[in-house]
């Protein structure tokens, strides 16, 4: 069978819905009470950005919402459009923080990557933002 022959293969619709995917933000229910919404995303995965090999982190999102709220389906689907991205450790847990702010513009958040260990090394990336 030659290449011409190979039936091409249309994107499933997971994986449209991730390359579609935007964080999205609705009201905040409690405009002026402090509290804090904690959400972990157990099944982060990127590519090492030197070596190719797959990373897997859980992503912890502890926040104090302002005027908006992230959406948990598109946050998911955001988390999900990483699998395939070349990128560290480090910078993954530096820009799902600054997309996050963008998004919703929280009162403060800190995102915890916590990487699944590789060749004995064990990483935690912790980032803070907090609105002035």
């Amino acid at each position: 069978m030659t290449t011409d022959e190979l039936p091409t293969q249309e994107m499933k619709y997971g994986e449209r819905d991730i390359a579609e995917g935007e964080l999205i933000t609705f009201p905040n229910p409690r405009v002026g009470r402090r509290y804090d919404i904690n959400i972990t995303l157990p099944e982060f995965t990127c590519k090492c950005p030197f070596s190719g090999y797959p990373d897997f982190a859980t992503i912890y999102i502890t926040y104090v919402p302002d005027e908006r709220v992230v959406e948990l389906k598109a946050l998911k689907l955001y988390i999900n459009s990483y699998r395939d991205r070349y990128i560290s450790h480090e910078e993954s847990a530096n820009q799902i923080l600054d997309d996050f702010v963008a998004a919703c513009d929280p009162l403060e958040v800190t995102v915890k990557a916590d990487f699944t260990p590789r060749g004995n090394v064990h990483t935690v990336i912790e980032v803070r933002h907090q609105k002035q």
